[in-house]
């Protein structure tokens, strides 16, 4: 089984291109088996953990936005 490998330089190179073309494919939701989508997931969520402004319009494919649990 393959592992996913993020590097912090590969994020530090990525561009708002590179992450429209990712966020696309996970909205698309073609993929062959379930791990390419779960590998484009975790590298969507590694970004925005490091370069946040990149994923700005992307946040809803993480399920990370602010909610109130009162």
């Amino acid at each position: 089984m393959k592992t996913l490998s993020i590097s912090k330089k590969d994020i530090a190179s990525m561009t708002s291109q590179d992450v429209e073309k990712l966020a696309t494919r996970l909205e698309q939701d073609n993929y062959s088996n379930a791990f390419e989508g779960l590998d484009d997931w975790h590298m969507l969520r590694a970004i925005a953990f490091q370069r946040p402004e990149l994923i700005e319009p992307y946040i809803h494919l993480l399920d990370l936005e602010p909610y109130d649990e009162a």
